[in-house]
């Protein structure tokens, strides 16, 4: 039935909320009247403050629904609790759309509980759920004092579920077809090298859940969880793309977040896009200054006192066997974690035509990943046995491109080609080739929201950590970010040339540093760790870096790292492999 307004009851005068004085009019009156007036005066009053009530918030439903912990759908490092959430599709407009689900995780403080922190690995596109056990398992001091919680970001599936995540289908008939080599800048080479990120571009857009895969989403997704888990205010931990969504959460709701580290960082005060754009100059100053050297030290007999040319050589050989120049120099580029160099190594130097000799501080470390990617150990891998391997094809990861190219305003391909032009003479290993792949030079669809940057009573609550020769996120980004954001602490490691440092490298002087300021609250302005030996060495051999302060503390001679050396393997790995599109 239809309940009577308040400026409908008799005498309301168009007032809403007005009731009229039931003594004067009932005086006299047979009681039916009476109770019907008095039955209109409880309707005006009850029904009055409906008619000015706020609507209902759509958002509401979310912070309000229960979070069932259960089993993991893989096999965690450390025990884990999981739980499936629902977020709307587009925080902007939370009753529109269909609703999606993210995966998240929880490993409980074993000890004086300080808080809940999530943990993030990167990407964009990685899942961060099995993050959260490997970290609980590599930093138990940590693991005591927090609940590590883990989140498959949107976009990326549900860890543990094969298939789960968002991919661009391209239709293998619009990619380029024969040996692709971006020193070739001839017509037609660029328009082959075209088809690639132009047809990568129109099919992440087609897809629906496209606009909806960004960093704006992802953060408020990320306070969701803050929500759900009754936490006043959550700290983070992020690797890679996770300093940038880190410290966009921060800038978004700086008064729900507690302390943040932010490791291998890029610029988060810039442009995302920036990052990806150094990766030619800070490949190469790692290669030339870090890597070769190396491979002079520990493969003398095949690659001698010329490194460079002992690539180039291997560039030829490999384009014989039906490798593109692009991919093999692809290999080379984001060298960020122990089972890259090793990998990387074993390419070039099965290309060199003899039996290699291997240190015996590598061989079985050499060995075993050349066998889990090609098959053979090193002494029986060949050319045709890594173009092999090189044939298969991967899917184009969706959360990958969405993100990076819809945060922000995207270069255009003219621009990414006049890059390419300017780079390539310059670091030609992958200077030529960089800007001709972008996707995102093809990306038409405008960012729908606008990232903050950080806002200056947050930075007191900020430290970021980075490695001098990080080929994947350079130091410039990181010292750009915290010289644009005065009171942010930062940890610099000399000499560092892997892409993840604190409790995946095993640095005493890092990871000192960082629990000193989460377990304790003493963050320093700006330190500077010295480095680890690179694989199969004793000691650090020096090169000349963008690092000009000396090293605040000295390692003893033998670094015994803690945890297994396996987990933190695998664990770099997936923060190096999230990065490398």
């Amino acid at each position: 039935m239809d309940l009577l307004r308040a400026e409908d009851a008799p005498g309301g005068r168009g007032r809403p909320g007005w009731v009229p004085d039931i003594r004067n009019q009932t005086r006299g009156k047979p009681l039916r009247n009476k109770v019907s007036v008095v039955m209109a005066a409880a309707l005006a009053l009850t029904a009055a403050p409906l008619a000015h009530a706020d609507p209902p918030d759509p958002a509401a439903k979310y912070a309000d629904q229960e979070v069932s912990w259960g089993e993991c759908a893989f096999t965690p490092a450390a025990p884990l609790e999981c739980a499936l959430i629902t977020v709307p599709r587009d925080w902007a407009n939370p009753g529109s759309g269909a609703e999606l689900e993210v995966s998240i995780s929880r490993s409980r403080a074993t000890g004086e509980r300080q808080g809940a922190m999530l943990v993030n690995p990167g990407g964009p596109g990685a899942q961060g759920s099995g993050l959260a056990g490997a970290l609980a398992a590599l930093a138990p001091d940590l693991a005591g004092a927090y609940d590590l919680v883990g989140m498959d970001p949107r976009g990326t599936g549900r860890e543990g579920v094969e298939g789960s995540a968002f991919t661009c289908d391209v239709p293998t008939d619009r990619l380029p077809t024969g040996l692709l080599d971006a020193r070739d800048r001839s017509a037609a080479s660029l328009a082959e090298h075209a088809k690639e990120p132009r047809a990568v571009a129109e099919a992440c857009q087609s897809h629906a859940l496209t606009p909806y895969i960004t960093t704006w989403q992802t953060a408020h997704d990320v306070d969701l969880v803050r929500a759900l888990l009754g936490e006043e205010r959550l700290h983070y931990l992020g690797y890679s793309y996770g300093s940038w969504l880190g410290a966009k959460y921060a800038s978004l709701f700086p008064e729900k977040v507690g302390k943040v580290v932010l490791d291998s960082s890029v610029n988060w005060q810039g442009r995302l896009q920036a990052a990806f754009e150094a990766w030619p100059e800070i490949g190469h100053r790692q290669l030339e200054r870090q890597y070769f050297p190396w491979l002079s030290r520990q493969f003398p007999d095949a690659v001698g006192d010329d490194p460079r040319g002992a690539w180039e050589r291997a560039r030829e050989v490999y384009a014989e066997q039906g490798v593109a120049p692009d991919a093999y120099d692809r290999i080379f580029v984001g060298l960020g974690s122990e089972l890259a160099w090793l990998l990387s190594a074993a390419v070039l130097v099965a290309a060199q035509g003899e039996q290699p000799e291997v240190p015996d501080a590598l061989r079985a470390r050499v060995d075993e990943a050349t066998t889990r990617e090609f098959g053979v150990p090193l002494s029986a891998l060949t050319p045709a046995a890594v173009a092999e391997a090189l044939a298969d094809y991967t899917p184009y990861p969706g959360t990958y491109y969405a993100v990076t190219c819809g945060d922000e305003v995207t270069r255009t391909a003219a621009r990414n080609k006049a890059l390419s032009d300017r780079q390539g003479p310059k670091w030609p290993v992958f200077g030529w080739a960089y800007g001709l792949w972008q996707a995102c030079g093809y990306w038409t669809d405008a960012p729908r929201h606008q990232l903050p940057a950080l806002p200056p009573q947050v930075a007191d609550r900020v430290l970021v950590v980075q490695g001098e020769f990080d080929p994947q996120t350079g130091y410039e980004q990181a010292r750009a970010a915290v010289r644009a954001a005065p009171g942010v602490g930062l940890v610099q490691v000399t000499d560092a040339t892997m892409h993840g440092q604190y409790a995946v490298d095993g640095n005493p002087c890092v990871d000192g540093a960082v629990n000193v300021f989460l377990l304790h609250g003493s963050r320093p302005n700006t330190l500077t760790c010295p480095g680890l030996p690179l694989p199969g060495e004793d000691g650090v051999h020096p090169a000349d870096g963008p690092i000009r302060e000396p090293a605040s503390t000295q390692l003893t001679a033998e670094v015994v790292p803690t945890g297994d050396p396996a987990l933190r393997a695998r664990v770099r790995e997936q923060i190096n492999s999230s990065f490398r599109h």
